[in-house]
């Protein structure tokens, strides 16, 4: 069965719809930069500068949540347009996150330190699946709600556990993808883990040092096609193969050798019932670590040989915006089979030595694409695949 993709949304620090995200890639302008704030001064981040109380007036937005939530609130508001709840329909929500409502619990934290107007109540934010049952409420979805958390591979994982559902008669159309906002926790976390570059970012270049953290959300409309026969909606493409792969090698970072990620990728292609070099363009995990980088190079020579295809990681633009990511980065998947676009990866100048692959260094468009795969790897060896193909 086909798993039929009807409508797609986004916002990052490059942009808060699709347009505004691809002006940023075409002219190479990253929404990284130095933290504004006294707490992130030290830090580059891909901040997206509304506050709460502005996403809900801009976007307008009914359901009060999170940050987390909100952000998920507008991407998923944008990927839903113009769909109709019906009762024909089983409609579903899968919604990956990994910090869920900890920006209120970071307030409300410090107010009970200072002894300042403390309210347990706004706790009840916390919980991840709290995050989705927010976007659900704003879209008005509820046959099914569901939350993954599987750290940075959370949206990849929803897009997945979406189309098997549809794949088994479960539900007909799911709204998936993922949402992250930054938080002291997480930003502190990753510099205790000691992969935070207190510079740029530098996907796949010899003197990467870390990832730069960002926030976001993305998500696709999936349907089956008894629904698009209801619907009568125009398909904009297909996720055609997807795969999940644990190499279990330690508890925050990937097996040196890339077997997990090889794994994932070769899965997705069966799935997907083509060949490695049937595949146009690769948008790579790419945090900028140096154990991630080394790794998914890896696998990616080992499956693809000499015959590489263009590949970059969107990271660089966007920073990593943890369960987010493979939302967001499904997002530009489509836009390149739709548009024929390669994008650049940026701040690259030297290979990794081991490996000597060089990134897709220049914006690039009009080129036939028919078919983009994109790697969204977590921790505790978690490596989730997709495939995105043209109808």
């Amino acid at each position: 069965m086909k798993i039929h993709v009807t409508g797609y949304g986004l916002i990052s620090s490059i942009g808060t719809n699709a347009e505004e995200s691809i002006e940023s890639l075409r002219n190479l302008k990253t929404g990284i930069e130095r933290g504004r704030s006294q707490a992130t001064k030290a830090y580059n981040l891909g901040a997206i500068h509304l506050s709460n109380d502005e996403l809900k007036k801009r976007f307008d937005l009914k359901t009060d949540g999170s940050r987390t939530a909100l952000l998920g609130m507008v991407a998923a508001k944008q990927a839903f347009e113009g769909h109709e709840l019906s009762d024909e329909i089983r409609t579903g929500l899968i919604s990956g996150t990994s910090v869920g409502g900890m920006d209120i619990s970071e307030v409300e934290y410090k107010k009970y330190l200072d002894q300042d107007g403390h309210n347990p109540e706004n706790y009840k934010h916390h919980s991840s699946g709290t995050s989705s049952d927010q976007i659900a409420n704003e879209l008005g979805i509820s046959d099914f709600v569901n939350t993954i958390s599987t750290a940075c591979s959370s949206a990849a994982n929803a897009l997945m556990m979406g189309a098997r559902m549809i794949n088994n008669g479960m539900l007909d159309r799911v709204v998936v993808g993922g949402t992250d906002s930054l938080t002291l926790f997480t930003i502190s976390g990753f510099k205790s883990l000691m992969i935070f570059d207190e510079d740029w970012c530098r996907p796949f270049d010899d003197t990467r040092k870390g990832l730069n953290l960002g926030e976001g959300a993305g998500y696709i409309v999936i349907e089956s096609e008894k629904s698009l026969e209801i619907t009568k909606k125009q398909p904009l493409a297909v996720l055609s193969g997807y795969s999940n792969a644990s190499d279990a090698f330690h508890q925050t970072a990937s097996s040196p050798d890339g077997h997990g990620a090889k794994l994932s990728m070769t899965e997705a292609l069966r799935v997907a019932n083509i060949q490695p070099e049937e595949i146009d363009y690769i948008n790579a995990h790419g945090t900028a670590t140096p154990n991630n980088d080394l790794s998914e190079s890896q696998a990616i020579q080992s499956i693809f040989n000499d015959r590489i295809p263009p590949f970059s990681s969107t990271k660089s633009y966007t920073g990593h915006t943890l369960a987010a990511s493979g939302g967001i980065e499904a997002v530009f998947a489509i836009l390149a089979l739709q548009n024929g676009y390669l994008y650049p990866n940026l701040n690259f100048k030297t290979p990794i030595s081991e490996t000597g692959l060089v990134p897709q260094t220049t914006f690039e468009e009009g080129k036939k694409i028919r078919h983009v795969l994109s790697n969204s790897f977590g921790f505790g060896g978690n490596n989730s695949t997709i495939i995105l193909s043209a109808t």
